[in-house]
């Protein structure tokens, strides 16, 4: 979800693309398909991190916000944060953490434990843009997280009435179904603002059995002048296929676009990513 930067604020930080109306970011490899039991999930584990910018090999996750939310219930169950001390963050007008704040003491390894002992009741990791909150764990004294993982932007098709676009932002999603956003760029806070979004779905069972239909990373065969085709269709310049609009579809989705894609090939996104 948007170190976690948001949506928005990671394309801030990032060089400028080839394409001056998509921001680039660091590339990311999609967040993984996982095959799970038909039944929806009874509780999921939203998931957000904020770092000191877009790359793993050189920046650092410095907060871990996480909310245990009970699906038949529609209520939150525990919640934690914690945060990671860092020397520096370039990017602090954006997450406004101050790296003086991070060293100071706090019994941050008790609240790992609790996050994992989270992660361990949880059927099902939830992240906004979960292939840059996953990619944290499993580096430096983040624990690698094996569960699968469900992205809230790219996974779940929104119900029309809802008039968002194709990939919302957090800030969309929580307008959209009533929340009041109060507050933005740390953890917790887009935790809470995602677990009361599910409060609100109704049809929140047949959002999240959604992620089992098998989708595919397809690239938009678009013009320069027609990029605005894939942009609306909710194609991602840049990522995780350098220079191309992608996205993940399933076959009827496929079918439904007015503009030709093609499949993406596991070597052409190994070279990408």
């Amino acid at each position: 979800m948007p170190t976690s930067l948001s949506t928005d604020a990671r394309g801030a930080l990032s060089s400028a693309p080839s394409d001056p109306e998509a921001p680039s970011q660091a590339d990311q490899a999609p967040s993984p398909v996982v095959a799970l039991d038909s039944a929806p999930p009874r509780k999921l584990l939203i998931i957000d991190t904020e770092t000191t910018g877009l790359d793993p090999l050189k920046d650092h996750c410095i907060e871990v916000g996480a909310v245990l939310f009970d699906v038949p219930r529609r209520s939150v169950l525990s919640q934690v944060s914690f945060l990671l001390a860092c020397e520096r963050n370039p990017v602090q007008r954006v997450n406004g953490i101050d790296p003086v704040l991070t060293q100071q003491e706090q019994p941050w390894q008790r609240a790992l434990s609790l996050f994992m002992a989270l992660v361990d009741s949880a059927d099902l990791l939830v992240a906004h843009n979960a292939a840059f909150d996953r990619q944290w764990f499993g580096v430096g004294v983040l624990p690698e997280l094996t569960k699968p993982w469900l992205c809230t932007m790219e996974d779940i098709r929104w119900p029309a009435d809802r008039q968002l676009r194709a990939t919302p932002s957090v800030r969309d999603l929580t307008l959209a179904y009533g929340v009041p956003v109060w507050a933005a760029h740390r953890a917790l806070t887009d935790c809470i603002y995602l677990a009361q979004v599910f409060e609100r779905c109704t049809d929140l069972e047949q959002l999240l059995q959604q992620r089992l239909e098998p989708r595919r990373l397809y690239r938009a065969c678009v013009s320069y002048d027609e990029r605005h085709k894939a942009r609306d269709a909710g194609f991602r310049w840049n990522q995780p296929v350098s220079g191309a609009w992608t996205r993940k579809l399933s076959e009827p989705e496929r079918a439904a676009l007015t503009f030709p894609v093609v499949l993406v090939e596991e070597p052409m996104l190994q070279r990408s990513t």
